[in-house]
């Protein structure tokens, strides 16, 4: 079997109704454009807060995918 390599990269998700929406729509954002994504891990969970209210749920997700050269 031959060596692979994965390269991660770091994305905020954002939601109004949840951290799991806002992970979830990292993710597939992510793979509009990314090949072979293997894993999602939730770095951060934040919330942007207007005048005492939470605005929106924040998830900073760390996302795999293999590295192919050329």
């Amino acid at each position: 079997m031959a060596e692979s390599v994965y390269k991660i990269i770091e994305l905020v998700g954002t939601s109004t109704e949840s951290w799991e929406k806002a992970a979830a729509a990292a993710v597939e954002r992510a793979g509009k454009s990314l090949r072979d994504l293997r894993i999602a891990e939730v770095a951060e969970l934040d919330l942007l807060i207007d005048k005492g209210k939470v605005e929106a749920y924040r998830a900073k997700v760390k996302v795999s995918f293999k590295y192919e050269d050329g």
